[in-house]
């Protein structure tokens, strides 16, 4: 039976309406490829995603119509994941690392209508938009002052942002990954609105992300892999602060850490073991930057070592599992109740299995025998 007056749409628009109401302060940072900052709060990313509605559907894009960007870490793009749904459309991050070939074959199997790029991929762009013909917008995030292109700025300064996201519904798809490709094409994995907020709101639970409004996150897993572990989205509902940089150089990494007083931070094992390869060569530790509170590791195992300094240092490790297919998460190894009561060694090697699953996620152990 329909009427129960708790009836609320599942939609991921709701998430940043909430962060601007409710956190509009907080800001975010971005730490640009030239080595120059800039800072914006979640108030602007709300009024931002509006404008970028308002030009999306000047543009003829409206509810279904792919919106895609091939761009790094940076706050133009988490206004763009959420300016993407909020015309009723579907947000398509690519990776930038694959082969032309690859890029090719993504963006016109998902008939995308608008791209958004950085200007470090220019040259991808130059190359590939004649191979491209459902796109038809071009948009960069950061032009050079010569380059004769449609600026991110211009293109949403058209708009004043006094306008309401399109109506949809719970069920209706929000974005898009693409695989990485492993046997023949890529394939495209579709989220919808309901399991995208499903997804947010247990990635905030302290067996996952462990988020509050208190955290400080610098997320290192680029927003165009996996969803980026879901972080834009979680990280609405607690209104925490975003710490991006558009490169992963871990000497920047570092000096972000410190400077920004990070507490909260997601990669993969080779970025960490980056960072520790800088803090030697300068002889520090994890502990002696910023105020890192909890590790996220996915995309493969973390080794034991990195384990060990991590905890040592005494950083919370959240060791994950998951792929493009699960949004992602499936997996973090969940602290048991007697974690108190175990010794280092022993909590070390809990925290090297893969956990347990994240709610909303069932998973069963089968091998070629017993498929």
């Amino acid at each position: 039976m329909l009427g129960a007056m708790q009836d609320w749409q599942l939609v991921v628009t709701h998430l940043l309406d909430h962060a601007g109401r409710e956190y509009g302060h907080r800001e975010h940072v971005t730490h640009w490829a030239d080595g120059t900052e800039t800072r914006t709060t979640w108030a602007e990313v709300r009024r931002d995603a509006l404008k970028m509605t308002q030009a999306l559907r000047a543009a003829g894009v409206g509810k279904g119509d792919r919106v895609a960007t091939l761009a790094m870490n940076h706050a133009r793009h988490l206004v763009t994941w959420y300016g993407a749904v909020g015309v009723g459309g579907v947000l398509h991050t690519v990776n930038p690392r694959l082969f032309d070939e690859q890029l090719e074959y993504i963006v016109n199997h998902a008939e995308d209508r608008v791209l958004l790029y950085d200007a470090a991929f220019q040259p991808i762009v130059d190359r590939l938009r004649d191979r491209w013909p459902s796109v038809t917008t071009y948009v960069c995030f950061d032009p050079p002052a010569e380059a004769d292109v449609l600026g991110f700025a211009e293109w949403i300064g058209a708009f004043d942002g006094e306008t309401e996201w399109t109506e949809v519904d719970e069920r209706d798809p929000c974005m898009l990954c693409y695989t990485s490709g492993t046997t023949g094409h890529p394939k495209g994995v579709l989220y919808e609105h309901r399991s995208t907020m499903l997804h947010a709101m247990a990635g905030v639970q302290p067996n996952i992300f462990d988020l509050d409004s208190r955290a400080v996150m610098l997320p290192i897993v680029p927003m165009f892999h996996a969803a980026s572990w879901g972080l834009p989205w979680a990280g609405a509902i607690a209104g925490i602060k975003f710490v991006y940089s558009a490169v992963n150089d871990p000497m920047v990494l570092c000096e972000l850490f410190d400077r920004e007083r990070v507490t909260h931070s997601a990669g993969v094992p080779t970025v960490w073991l980056g960072m520790f390869q800088h803090l030697d060569a300068i002889g520090k530790d994890v502990r002696d930057i910023g105020k890192l509170e909890t590790a996220i590791i996915g995309g493969s195992a973390a080794p034991k070592f990195m384990i060990e300094r991590l905890m040592k240092n005494g950083v919370r490790v959240a060791h994950a599992w998951g792929m493009t297919e699960t949004s992602p998460i499936g997996t973090t190894g969940a602290y048991p109740w007697s974690w108190n009561s175990m010794d280092f060694a022993e909590q070390v090697e809990l925290v090297q299995k893969q956990g347990r699953p994240a709610f909303g996620v069932e998973l069963r152990c089968v091998d070629l025998d017993d498929p």
